[in-house]
């Protein structure tokens, strides 16, 4: 069993930043595993946030969030980081956090195994 829990979401002013963590436990070798960040806004299909790979070289971002989040990955922890800045109250959703046993950077999301339950980030204007 793996589990995939996100933290770190909550309400923000517009221009503020915010830190989400999801935590991988269970059976997984976290280091093999790429990573990936989608969100899902109310009413609106999920949304590709952004991605890393394994060791965490590699990164790609959706263009919404391109210049403004940031993925990184502490493979000692489990755990991998969406430092969010410059929000906007359309960046609003839950964030969920996904794992993929594939290589590379992979935008979709049928391509992830498995999910986290998410976090709410409300961005305010």
């Amino acid at each position: 069993q793996v589990q995939l829990v996100e933290s770190g979401g909550g309400l923000v002013q517009a221009g503020g930043s915010l830190r989400l963590s999801c935590a991988a436990s269970g059976r997984i070798m976290f280091s093999s595993y790429g990573m990936g960040w989608f969100r899902q806004a109310p009413g609106k299909e999920r949304e590709f946030v952004g991605c890393i790979i394994n060791s965490g070289g590699s990164t790609h971002y959706g263009d919404s969030v391109k210049g403004r989040f940031t993925i990184s990955r502490d493979n000692a922890e489990n755990t991998v980081y969406l430092q969010m800045n410059s929000l906007a109250p359309e960046d609003t959703a839950v964030y969920y956090c996904a794992a993929t046993g594939l290589y590379g950077l992979r935008m979709k999301e049928n391509e992830y195994r498995y999910w986290g339950q998410g976090t709410q980030v409300t961005v305010s204007s």
